[in-house]
């Protein structure tokens, strides 16, 4: 089932629960990772054409960070977490036990990635889990990759990679909201199912 108009709100209601316990799961985790208290707004999910997901999150222009995983298996698909780059930066520091800001541009930059692929692949491997718990299904993963770049190129590369697997991505915005932060840090999970995964999903929750 690609992007069309087949694609009910029935069945966005059935996936946006998923999104729902995802979210949920995803601020638990979070929180112990942390060890203080983090809160996720209410996810917004929909699903859109593959091409025109960097409308849907943003300016093309903005820099931001991406966290990317694959599953295989029974629901095979490829899952990402997109965050601004300047609060991505913030969300590493969380996990950071050094002071930084004496290294140079490169080296603060790679172990800020190693934290935020932590940090990314606990919020996708939750929504994984929330998966796993609905439909009893086994969901291995890859080693989290992640990449810095504009929105716009970011999301051409995923286009490139991807469009030829699902021409379809569900979007689950959110904001994270962490204790001791005034800021709110934002976030957007974008899952890209392989053709005939989405069908599997649907049938399994029972809306297909």
């Amino acid at each position: 089932m690609e992007y069309n108009d087949n694609f009910t709100n029935f069945h966005m209601d059935a996936i946006r629960e998923v999104g729902n316990i995802g979210t949920g799961n995803a601020a638990t985790a979070l929180s112990r990772l942390l060890g203080r208290m983090v809160d996720m707004d209410v996810p917004v999910a929909e699903m859109v054409p593959i091409y025109e997901v960097a409308g849907h999150y943003g300016s093309p222009e903005t820099s931001v960070c991406a966290v990317l995983v694959r599953t295989e298996g029974e629901f095979a698909c490829s899952l990402i977490f997109m965050i601004d780059a300047e609060k991505a930066a913030i969300m590493a520091d969380l996990i950071i036990p050094m002071d930084i800001s004496g290294m140079g541009e490169s080296e603060q930059m790679s172990i800020r990635d190693s934290a935020l692929a932590e940090q990314g692949n606990i919020i996708l491997g939750a929504f994984l889990n929330a998966l796993s718990k609905i439909t009893g299904w086994t969901l291995p993963t890859t080693t989290p990759a992640v990449a810095r770049d504009m929105l716009g190129s970011i999301m051409d590369l995923v286009a490139s990679m991807f469009g030829v697997i699902g021409e379809s991505a569900m979007l689950v915005k959110t904001s994270l909201h962490v204790k001791g932060l005034d800021e709110e840090l934002g976030g957007t999970v974008i899952m890209i199912p392989d053709p005939g995964s989405l069908e599997c999903l649907l049938a399994k929750l029972g809306v297909l």
